[in-house]
């Protein structure tokens, strides 16, 4: 998987946002770090701290959060072996080119590769993994809502950019994610990737009504 912050900035400070965004922004920044890499006790604990209500989002979040809480550093960082990287491939291969058309580095790369260089976001010169896995495009999106790449992203320009690279199979990963094998606390973080990836497609398909 990549390590976080593997899309780079081209502005210091973001500007501000509505606080609605920065809560959608919020979130995709936390799935791209439980997706980044295994968590650590600092994060494990930070997850654990975390409460939610009655609504769908509010229930995902508190289960996780009841995951995290009896966690430890090193069985997520087995979980996260057996899931993503095992003795030649992970359970999942959580990049979009492998979903949408059974294969690594196909024309979904390619198409993202042209929609990140036209707003301004490239990868970091350490990172070597393809653009097109989960927790980059969760990293990149975040920093659409906020304006890391510039002004912030327009509700069109983040409605075209979910709609070509996140919409057609970030649900069906989070899914698998959620029901996987080795899926113990990162099956609670399918589920509020799921439900989550639910919500932004309702909320853009009502906003473009």
């Amino acid at each position: 998987m990549t390590n976080q912050e593997a899309i780079m900035d081209t502005t210091e400070a973001a500007p501000a946002i509505a606080e609605e965004d920065r809560m959608r922004a919020d979130l995709y920044d936390f799935l791209a770090v439980l997706l980044a890499r295994p968590a650590d006790a600092a994060l494990l604990e930070r997850t654990a701290a975390l409460s939610g209500d009655d609504t769908a989002m509010g229930q995902a979040v508190s289960a996780l959060a009841r995951v995290a809480k009896v966690s430890t550093p090193r069985a997520v960082e087995s979980e996260f072996n057996a899931l993503f990287i095992g003795l030649g491939r992970g359970e999942l291969l959580p990049y979009a080119s492998y979903y949408l058309t059974g294969f690594l580095n196909e024309k979904p790369l390619a198409s993202l590769r042209r929609d990140m260089a036209a707003r301004g976001m490239r990868r970091a010169e350490n990172i070597y993994e393809p653009e097109d896995n989960i927790a980059s495009l969760m990293e990149m999106m975040a920093g659409l809502i906020r304006g890391r790449f510039g002004a912030p992203g327009s509700l069109e320009d983040q409605r075209t950019f979910f709609a070509r690279h996140i919409s057609p199979w970030a649900g069906h990963f989070f899914t698998d994610l959620e029901g996987a094998q080795s899926s113990v606390l990162y099956a609670s973080v399918g589920a509020l990737g799921r439900v989550f990836m639910e919500i932004e497609a309702e909320g853009f398909r009502m906003s473009g009504a």
